[in-house]
């Protein structure tokens, strides 16, 4: 099942210490602006539920995990302010995982595009399945990944992240993602995932959620100037996107 709300869907389930978070839109779970506000508070409200020691972030349907940002707001930037605050959502998001004082579990059952990438990236832990591909088209349009790209370099490296935007129209495997870095594990069934994300979700809620916490704050460590960095990152991309070259590619696309 897959939600047919314009504006996407968001629930979350908290069971024996673990919360599921599960997020919908009928565009290939692509991201409005609302819904990733949604994500952020929602990461931001269960950091300091102390009923919930792991959560698991997952998307809709066995298709596609995420199709990045909604295409018809990008379209639809006219100025400087408005580019800025439509790249901030996966900026917010993004730094809401990186600061939550929970571990972050990523569920992988398909492809993932831009921000989609981004948001395993900013996983602490993601598995997927064969079927997970992964791409950043970003520069064929005339903008980069560059709010999502300090998130994917931390997990690839920066040769990784360079294979990957600037090999723009290419799509990397769920292996070759598992290589780099980006995944923990890969399945070859939804199945075989779901049975592993309970197992492992289920055993890490057992443990001291304490330890847990710190553990977060190591692996994060040399992020603190991400706040700046993504809302610099994002005002980059709120101009590029108002470019004559941008434009044009956007006619392109959407035709």
């Amino acid at each position: 099942m897959t939600t047919e709300r314009m504006n996407g869907s968001l629930y979350t389930q908290i069971e024996s210490k673990v919360a599921t978070i599960e997020f919908g839109h009928p565009a290939s779970n692509a991201f409005p602006s609302e819904l990733l506000d949604r994500l952020t508070n929602e990461i931001n409200s269960l950091s300091q539920n102390n009923a919930v020691h792991i959560i698991v972030l997952k998307s809709e349907g066995e298709k596609a995990f995420c199709a990045g940002a909604s295409f018809n707001e990008l379209v639809a930037i006219k100025t400087l302010e408005e580019g800025k605050r439509f790249f901030s959502g996966f900026a917010n998001v993004i730094n809401a995982m990186r600061t939550c004082g929970k571990i972050i579990i990523g569920r992988i059952q398909g492809k993932a595009v831009g921000g989609g990438v981004g948001l395993i990236a900013a996983c602490d832990y993601a598995m997927a399945t064969e079927a997970a591909s992964i791409k950043l088209s970003e520069l064929t349009i005339g903008i980069g990944p560059f709010v999502i790209a300090p998130a994917v370099e931390r997990k690839i490296g920066v040769s990784g992240l360079g294979e990957l935007t600037l090999a723009a129209e290419e799509w990397k495997s769920a292996y070759w993602a598992k290589e780099k870095g980006l995944y923990a594990r890969v399945f070859d069934s939804v199945k075989d995932l779901d049975k592993e994300i309970a197992i492992l979700s289920h055993k890490l809620a057992s443990y001291n959620p304490a330890g847990l916490k710190e553990m977060k704050a190591v692996l994060w460590e040399g992020t603190e100037n991400w706040d700046t960095l993504l809302s610099d990152r994002a005002a980059t991309s709120g101009k590029l996107v108002l470019s004559e070259f941008t434009k044009q590619a956007l006619v392109k696309f959407k035709k």
